[in-house]
């Protein structure tokens, strides 16, 4: 019976077609060939396995060839096989048109329910603009539904043991490998970034949940859970913040209503999708959908004890107060303008490389994009080299074989940063790399943007002093490594910084003197791993950094701490008399 299976969140047409659904004894070693590269483990197939290779590969088509491409990541892991069910094949692989678009849906105590929403955003892909889905501004009644689900599960969800979640999170961990590929289909289809960063954008999250799965060794009666969580997500990682805080807020025993971005909730819904089918219980996880007014339900909400959200800073700043002023504690990351200090000893090719990958990836849709660089000294005579080197980045469709970079999110988007590049030629830089106007003969209404570097900057220019959010390389020229740092000291933002050299000492006074969170030293983009926390500094970062992501950090802003201090007598009190200074123990 040769039976597809589909995302119960929605199912994107123009597929790529699933195995045949066969008995549950060979349903891992067929699994192992049909998954595309993902079941390609880094241990010697079966022959078995060969056989059943052999056989798709005579019958898949030249477009089916083409699109299975860039795994070298996820060749390295060999995928889990957590459940007798085959694994949802069916995914985008290319940008033509959705003839039937399908509504995406809440996801509420378990179960994918059709929203009863008068309004609804329309949400399109941005290599093409044709119309993907429709997203709901969840009504009032499904608002209070995910909360009264998630006040419900919390009691018994908040009593299981910390052993039974981990046993959760191991199958949530392998069915994310085995979807690994559909999630960065999803998020390519929405979001609109190449189909290898979007696996990457899978890879970082997942790593946050392989270390969720150890939590077991921190959660040592330190903590108590805070309760009901809350978060709001950004649309530039769709799957990776997602599960910055799914795995650390429901293993410590939460419970999550999420509202994902509505340009690109199709990731969300099938994390939820995927939670379900590992184990976790009815209400532990909610999603709902909408703008505004979804975000001030969640503000105002008694019920929701804290809000985690990443995202621009005037949405943040929001955020922030309105939800500490209810009384919740909210962990929010704002926006950023990543500097890179080269200095003249560096290794240069390597700097050269870095600086345009870091710059231009993503379409410089990341919150660590490295959209500033101050070339110290007679560096900046390299920076002719680094326009050499964006003009041969491919811009596509993110689908393309060899694309680099994709299209911004929005119209909207490609007009703002249009706009700040046009500011900066007004105010008196130089344009030397312009990437306005830029039209992929294969994508023609896109929301495309090629790489743009725009030297002669000075700080009061609104390109320098806005976070531009698009394939944009800002320029800066100073003499010495002491102008550097008291130059990216200046700006109000603090996300992250780095430095080219090769000096030991010169990397070591940067990293001490400069105000970031994370600092990259020879690495452009300096995220940490999940051990270690996600920090901030200045304006990019609400609260003053005390409330950060994943990491020990992470795990103490999901939980509440409790003191007990008791005291046993062997014997009776001789003493009638109260003792009224302060007790010390002794």
């Amino acid at each position: 019976m040769a039976a597809c299976r589909r995302s119960l969140a929605r199912s994107l047409p123009t597929l790529r077609a699933a195995s045949p659904r066969i008995p549950v004894a060979t349903v891992a070693s067929a699994r192992a060939s049909a998954s595309r590269s993902l079941a390609t483990a880094s241990m010697a197939p079966s022959s078995s396995v060969l056989a059943s290779q052999r056989a798709l590969a005579s019958a898949a088509s030249s477009s089916q060839v083409a699109s299975r491409r860039l795994h070298a990541t996820a060749q390295q892991l060999a995928p889990a096989t957590t459940s007798a069910a085959t694994t949802a094949t069916e995914y985008p692989t290319d940008h033509q048109p959705i003839a039937k678009p399908i509504d995406t849906t809440n996801f509420l105590n378990n179960e994918f329910v059709t929203s009863k929403a008068s309004t609804w955003i329309d949400l399109h892909d941005p290599a093409t603009n044709n119309l993907v889905t429709r997203v709901p501004q969840s009504t009032d009644e499904e608002l209070r539904a995910a909360v009264e689900s998630a006040e419900k599960a919390f009691p018994e969800w908040r009593a299981t043991s910390v052993i039974a979640k981990q046993q959760i999170m191991f199958k949530f961990v392998g069915l994310i490998r085995e979807n690994w590929d559909r999630l960065a289909a999803s998020i390519t289809l929405e979001q609109g970034k190449t189909f290898a960063d979007a696996k990457g954008d899978v890879l970082r999250g997942l790593q946050v949940a392989e270390t969720a799965c150890g939590i077991t060794t921190q959660m040592t009666g330190e903590v108590l859970e805070v309760a009901k969580d809350m978060e709001t997500r950004s649309y530039h990682f769709p799957a990776m913040i997602p599960l910055w805080c799914i795995p650390v807020a429901t293993v410590t025993g939460n419970c999550l209503i999420m509202k994902p971005s509505e340009r690109d909730p199709g990731a969300a819904m099938i994390l939820a999708e995927l939670a379900r089918e590992a184990g976790f219980p009815p209400g532990v996880i909610n999603i709902v959908h909408g703008a505004a007014k979804t975000v001030d339900f969640i503000l105002d909400e008694p019920a929701i004890k804290a809000i985690s959200f990443v995202g621009s800073n005037r949405a943040g700043e929001y955020i922030y107060t309105r939800g500490s002023a209810n009384g919740k504690r909210v962990q929010a990351n704002l926006g950023a303008k990543n500097h890179a200090a080269v200095l003249p000893d560096c290794n240069k090719n390597q700097t050269l490389n870095a600086i345009v990958g870091a710059a231009f990836g993503a379409a410089g849709q990341r919150c660590m994009a490295l959209s500033t660089v101050v070339m110290v000294g007679e560096t900046q005579e390299w920076l002719s080299e680094i326009a050499d080197r964006a003009k041969e980045l491919n811009v596509n469709g993110g689908f393309e074989e060899g694309a680099d970079l994709g299209p911004v999110i929005t119209p909207e988007s490609k007009q703002r940063i249009e706009s700040l590049i046009a500011s900066a030629e007004e105010e008196g830089a130089t344009i030397l790399l312009d990437g306005r106007g830029f039209k992929p003969e294969k994508y023609p209404n896109g929301n495309f943007v090629g790489p743009t570097i725009i030297t002669n900057v000075t700080p009061e220019m609104k390109c320098y002093k806005e976070e531009i959010f698009g394939p944009v390389l800002v320029c800066l020229n100073v003499p010495t490594l002491e102008d550097a740092i008291d130059l990216i000291n200046k700006n109000e933002y603090g996300n992250g910084a780095a430095i080219f050299t090769r000096s030991g000492p010169t990397a070591s006074r940067f990293q001490k003197d400069i105000e970031a969170g994370q600092i990259g030293i020879n690495v452009p983009i300096p995220v940490p791993l999940p051990m270690f926390s996600f920090t901030g500094n200045k304006k990019s970062i609400a609260g003053g950094g005390a409330n950060t992501f994943y990491g020990k950090p992470g795990l103490q802003f999901y939980t509440q701490q409790k003191t007990v201090t008791s005291h046993w007598r062997s014997e009776d009190a001789v003493s009638t008399k109260a003792q009224v200074v302060m007790p010390t123990h002794s």
